[in-house]
């Protein structure tokens, strides 16, 4: 048995690619700049929760978009029908719809076939090609408005346009690497590494912009065409409606400083702007005019002159940061409609490093951990299934560099939790081989037995994980879809590192040593092998425990119920860091006075460590900023030494999205998986997998009520990977046990499933504990932002490994054992029926003729 040499060149190019590729991850900016240029130097890129930094999620207003298109198309009904000589009674906004009322009804078809000419023709998607108006008659009456494709066309135009002003107002203000992209056919993402303050990020990125100018009506006195508005200070003006000239007309904006070093803000015109406003200044010297910026009276000076220089400034009670941020505004442009700020994280560089040394401890001391076990299981060849699995976690950093994925503190746990995915093939395939040399077959025919044995159960069980990452992936978000990608690249690479890489190794070990028995001995003699354990005896016991367990979960969850994050619930959460033990009595007397509803304190960590939830605010995201300025004065205020390291602001809708998308990825993964087992092997299986998969997720949902360990995007991550996790586990049992069904035909079917428990105990005692082991620093270490992941998944390890054997072996046993029982009687109705029929049935009849 020799190994091809084209073969071992390919797996030796592979594995000197990836270390080449990860290599960069490993050395600092400074060596980094110092390697040739033809060598790989690109890195992964680290997510907010690494690397410090704001992440928003805007959402375009469709009923602002509406509102500002119909006003639009308000004048233009006007226009187009004064060209045409079309006389109306009327011409308003009747909600979303403008109606037009005729003085001659004999117009109406000319008057609507005018109308129609003002709708664009919709470019893309099934109505490509119709216009965006739904244009009506009925008698002297018109009535135009949007069609629903006609609104959704508007939406994603306007989505595209904020896509571009967004990204020249973040260039204004020099942030640098700024993440900017579409999720969804209405929301934009903005994440922005560094900086720090969100409240500018949302008045930089919430407004509008629309800047305009206007005159003031006579004796500021209201009226028609009059709308009254207020400037900063509560002063109302009574403003003209039409607009004298926009601010599209802008061609720069500054921020300067008048004599009393004031900041201001100067703006000018381009030429056909600045003549215009020549033309105005020159007609109304001695008269006021607003400059309005959406909808709020800016300034209101008196015109002392005609101005012809097509420049002006604005004046107010700017700070530096407000002015420089009008100024970049104004660069940039305005937005086609309002976009409303429906999600908002925060985290301090401070954090985001702490995340970091965190990440790598855990990850450091899990892989040792594990490391240290394989070795002690598997003696000197434990070194080779090590080797494999540093060569997993180098091919793993190698495909996230080379995808381009986002590595966050969640990620560096699926890292984790893939290290200990991947010593399961190892174990598989190490115990099938050690079964193989017992059964007394030689080197070779062990190790060709073994792997191609263990090989099936490998692909079912990395399959059913691999469909839990999908659905992470599908509908998970930010640091859980990252989660996701490493966790699913983890289960692909180790189908190289643990089988192929394996494989060919251990056939030149063997052939090089000339070995003719392969055996795999532990350091420490442990033989879980020749045990005959009748576990089926204790099948009602154990179904009965866990039905126990299950519905007191239940109980749980009905009270006290679950602690929902702020993903679930909406609202504010804060991690606030002291430079002494935090008073919480303090705070929380504080904090309850500022009149922001409930507002509960939490230690986490250390003492010095706090969090902070407030609940949802009424009145908007204004409302939910405001709360936000309050808390951290009132934090500052309470003890000066108190640093604001992390900032959650979760909106209304997208709490509901959330909470709606993690119940239905549960359901969907554990479908899909019972699916997948229904295919590869009987509805009895699948059936035995599913109600032990409820049992095994109701017991993480009441371990969530007991510990009060908060239920979030994360806890949803770690719901959905013990899904995966145990059907995996349930697999490599039924794995064998049809095995032995097929070997084994004439055995009684409790003999058969307690002889697979006994031949598999070995694996999944090994294999539950490298995972365990691999979770356990995390659990430790990992801080909050993990917490809700490790803790849960550890206790879901050893649930599952438990459930294998005395829920799912059981409910396979009933309903094998009725299945038997059922087609015995089947059997024995038709034999009766049979046996009933006379002598003579089926014979012609004879007749007397």
């Amino acid at each position: 048995m020799r190994n091809s040499p084209w073969l071992v060149f390919t797996y030796t190019v592979i594995i000197v690619l990836g270390l080449l590729i990860a290599l960069p991850n490993a050395l600092p900016q400074s060596v980094l700049q110092r390697i040739p240029s033809w060598l790989p130097h690109s890195q992964v890129s680290l997510g907010l929760d690494l690397r410090g930094g704001s992440h928003l999620v805007l959402e375009v207003d469709e009923a602002d978009l509406t509102k500002e298109r119909l006003n639009s198309l308000l004048q233009d009904a006007r226009r187009v029908l004064r060209e045409k000589n079309i006389q109306p009674k009327s011409v308003v906004r009747n909600n979303n719809n403008i109606v037009v009322s005729l003085a001659d009804p004999s117009q109406s078809d000319a008057a609507v076939t005018q109308l129609r000419t003002l709708g664009n023709v919709i470019s893309s998607g099934i109505s490509a090609g119709q216009s965006d108006l739904a244009v009506t008659a009925d008698g002297g009456n018109i009535t135009i408005g949007f069609s629903p494709a006609g609104i959704a066309t508007n939406v994603d135009n306007a989505v595209a346009q904020s896509l571009e002003v967004i990204r020249q107002r973040v260039d204004q203000v020099g942030v640098a690497e700024p993440t900017i992209q579409r999720i969804g056919a209405n929301r934009i993402l903005v994440q922005l590494p560094g900086a720090q303050d969100p409240s500018r990020l949302r008045e930089l990125l919430g407004s509008t912009a629309k800047m305009s100018f206007h005159m003031l009506s006579p004796n500021n006195a209201p009226g028609p065409g009059v709308t009254m508005m207020q400037d900063d200070e509560g002063r109302s003006y009574a403003v003209l409606d039409r607009v004298e000239i926009s601010g599209d007309r802008l061609s720069d904006a500054r921020v300067s400083f008048d004599q009393s070093q004031q900041p201001v803000v100067t703006f000018r015109f381009d030429s056909a702007g600045a003549t215009r406003f020549a033309d105005i200044t020159r007609q109304n010297v001695g008269n006021p005019f607003a400059i309005v910026l959406d909808d709020k009276v800016l300034s209101a000076p008196v015109i002392r002159e005609p101005i012809t220089g097509g420049s002006g400034q604005i004046s107010g009670n700017f700070s530096t940061d407000s002015a420089n941020t009008l100024a970049a505004m104004l660069r940039a442009g305005a937005l086609p409609a309002k976009l409303t700020v429906i999600e908002e994280r925060t985290v301090g560089a401070d954090l985001g490093a702490d995340a970091i040394r965190m990440g790598l401890y855990a990850g450091v001391v899990g892989f040792a951990l594990v490391a240290a076990f394989i070795f002690v299981l598997y003696g000197t060849w434990g070194i080779l299934a090590n080797v494999a699995l540093l060569i997993h976690t180098i091919l793993t950093f190698s495909a996230l560099t080379l995808v381009g994925a986002t590595l966050t503190l969640p990620g560096i746990a699926g890292v984790v939790l893939g290290i200990g995915l991947a010593v399961d093939a190892n174990v598989l395939i190490n115990e099938r081989i050690r079964e193989e040399t017992r059964k007394g077959k030689s080197a070779f025919a062990a190790i060709d037995t073994g792997f191609r044995r263990a090989y099936s159960t490998i692909i079912d069980g990395n399959m059913t994980a691999l469909i839990a990452a999908a659905i992470l992936f599908w509908f998970g978000s930010g640091p859980v879809r990252g989660f996701a990608v490493t966790m699913a690249l983890g289960l692909i690479i180790s189908m190289f590192t643990s089988v192929a890489f394996v494989r060919v190794t251990m056939i030149e070990i063997t052939r090089r040593r000339k070995m003719k028995v392969l055996n795999i001995k532990p350091l420490i003699p442990f033989s879980p092998y020749d045990k005959h354990i009748q576990f089926m005896k204790a099948r009602f016991l154990g179904v009965t425990v866990s039905a126990l367990l299950s519905i007191a979960s239940i109980a749980l969850f009905i009270y006290p119920g679950l602690n929902y994050g702020v993903d679930f619930r909406g609202g504010i959460q804060m991690s606030v860091k002291t430079q002494d033990a935090a008073d919480l009595g303090r705070f929380r007397e504080g904090l309850n006075g500022l009149g922001l509803g409930e507002v509960a304190l939490q230690s986490f960590g250390d003492n010095n460590t706090m969090l902070v939830r407030a609940q949802r605010q009424d009145g908007g995201e204004e409302a939910q900023t405001a709360a936000v300025t309050k808390l951290k004065a009132e934090i500052v205020k309470i003890d000066p030494s108190a640093t604001v390291t992390g900032t959650d602001v979760i909106g209304p809708k997208v709490s509901g999205e959330l909470a709606w998308a993690g119940i239905l990825s549960v359901v969907i993964a554990s479908l899909a998986m019972l699916f997948y087992i229904w295919y590869r092997f009987e509805w009895p299986f699948a059936v035995g997998a599913i109600v032990t998969l409820i049992l095994d997720v109701t017991k993480a949902i009441g371990f969530f009520a007991l510990t009060g360990l908060d239920f979030n995007l994360t806890a949803i991550a770690a719901i959905l990977t013990l899904v995966g996790y145990s059907v995996n586990d349930k697999v490599v049992v039924y794995d064998r046990m049809r095995e032995n069904m097929r070997l084994y035909k004439s055995m009684p079917l409790r003999e058969i499933i307690d002889k697979s428990i006994n031949e598999t105990l070995a694996r999944s005692l090994y294999t539950n504990a490298t995972a365990f082991l691999s979770l356990l620093p995390m659990a430790i270490w990992g801080g909050s932002a993990v917490e809700s992941f490790a803790i849960p998944m550890a206790f879901g390890i050893l649930v599952a490994a438990a459930s294998s054997i005395f829920i799912a072996a059981p409910i396979l046993l009933f309903l094998g054992d009725w299945r038997r029982r059922h087609a015995k009687a089947v059997a024995a109705s038709n034999d009766a029926a049979v046996e009933i029929i006379p002598p003579d049935a089926g014979q012609p009849r004879k007749t007397a003729g």
